[in-house]
């Protein structure tokens, strides 16, 4: 049977693709529907696998022809050996993890790169909404406080202090309005009017091995 046609692009995985060597090999943690693994095998020949753990998506990346594996984030990496992939991706659930500085050692760990995406709680809507004495519901925190996955949101100085506290190095960055669109107020300041974080980073040991 061949692999049905994969959904559009989302905007963030979009500019993800462009960090990513054609060829790669790549893990995608929470992997979804394998959007991002399906357009990458397709236009740039990488290889790899996703980790999911919803039995839906699953099956949606079966259907997608994307090679994936049923597995929790929050258990760790330890099925995979040091250095074993060029990039971890995971995006958009840093957020609902229950250690995720753990999670990114383990993303270093397992891949020479790693990339990650999260919502800022740093951003003006959500200061305003808590200002307001309510928690706060936007495009890039779209859930209700009683049905949210999300339990250890941060900010943009939030992660950049983790990173400088671990030694992360950052080789790149993007910090995005609502329409993934960049602009002179988040270069401004990137904290307050940023709402979605795009970071790719290196451990120190892999830094220095680049070098």
């Amino acid at each position: 049977m061949n692999p049905s046609t994969p959904p559009a692009l989302r905007p963030d995985l979009a500019l993800i693709c462009d960090w990513i060597r054609p060829g790669s090999h790549i893990l995608d943690l929470a992997c979804g529907e394998g959007t991002l693994l399906a357009h990458l095998a397709a236009h740039q020949q990488v290889t790899g696998y996703g980790l999911e753990i919803d039995d839906d998506e699953v099956a949606r990346c079966i259907d997608v022809g994307v090679n994936v594996i049923q597995a929790d984030i929050d258990d760790g990496l330890r099925d995979f050996e040091s250095g074993s992939f060029d990039y971890v991706v995971m995006t958009q659930a840093l957020q609902a993890l229950q250690r995720p500085d753990e999670a990114i050692a383990e993303i270093l760990r397992v891949g020479k790169v790693g990339i990650v995406t999260f919502p800022n709680f740093g951003h003006w809507r959500v200061r305003s909404a808590l200002a307001a004495g309510k928690m706060p519901v936007t495009p890039a925190l779209p859930d209700m406080w009683y049905d949210t996955p999300n339990i250890h949101l941060c900010t943009v100085n939030d992660f950049e202090a983790l990173c400088s506290q671990r030694g992360w190095r950052v080789l790149a960055r993007r910090l995005l309005d609502r329409s993934h669109q960049e602009g002179l107020r988040i270069r401004l300041a990137p904290n307050l009017f940023s709402e979605v974080a795009l970071y790719m980073l290196q451990a120190p040991q892999a830094a220095g091995e680049s070098r």
